[in-house]
């Protein structure tokens, strides 16, 4: 489902070229749950990107689903990433002139989807909110925010969806509901699930667990099924 081959990542700075991501070589396959884990300012989220398509890599392959995500321009990027892809940001991302239900609306309506409205009320009763469809952002709760980006992100029942964060802005109740969640939809709909995240609770329900420290990956040390069904 995902391939890369020595991705790299570099930025120009006054000082000269600042390395962000050393070559970087890893496969994902599809329906399997994997965590990027590390700490703040490691690369984690930098590499997340790149895998999303929303930036370009300096050097390296990137195939996601068999498509060249490194030969593309954005726009090419963008149809994929419509096509294919789910993202959950940290921080919602929510359109604020919109309801709950019309965010998610949203990616169904450029997909070209049908039915649009009655997918998203139907999702919205998924993850427990419908009943605060017509609800704008600033109107709920950073967990119900959340559970709505998560909404809008599966609407389009993406092959691969990718969460940067996701239990971050949250306390400890509404963490517990979107981890459940996120997992839940995962199975359900054999979603491939990439999710960065410091938190080693997180991450151990994962399928695999990769570590980011200053730009290198590594693989950490295999999850039993055993210790995932504890952790879950």
């Amino acid at each position: 489902m995902i391939k890369t081959s020595k991705v790299t990542k570099s930025v120009n700075t006054s000082e000269g070229k600042l390395e962000i991501l050393h070559p970087i070589s890893f496969e994902v396959k599809s329906g399997e749950s994997v965590a990027i884990i590390g700490a703040s300012g490691s690369g984690k989220s930098t590499l997340l990107g790149l895998l999303a398509g929303l930036d370009e890599v300096s050097k390296g392959e990137i195939h996601l689903d068999g498509e060249p995500l490194h030969t593309m321009d954005e726009e090419a990027r963008a149809v994929l990433r419509g096509q294919k892809v789910g993202f959950i940001f940290q921080s919602f991302m929510l359109v604020q002139s919109l309801t709950a239900i019309e965010n998610v609306m949203l990616p169904a309506e450029i997909a070209g989807l049908d039915n649009p409205k009655q997918m998203a009320s139907k999702i919205l009763e998924q993850v427990g909110i419908g009943h605060r469809a017509s609800h704008y952002p600033n109107q709920l709760s950073g967990g119900e925010q959340q559970r709505v980006a998560i909404a809008r992100a599966f609407i389009t029942s993406p092959k691969i969806l990718f969460a940067d964060e996701p239990t971050g802005n949250l306390d400890a109740t509404n963490s517990h509901k979107v981890e459940e969640l996120l997992f839940a939809l995962n199975r359900e709909k054999g979603t491939t699930l990439v999710l960065v995240t410091h938190d080693n609770e997180l991450a151990a329900k994962c399928d695999r667990q990769l570590t980011m420290q200053a730009g290198v990956l590594t693989e950490s040390t295999p999850v039993s099924p055993r210790q995932r069904s504890e952790a879950v």
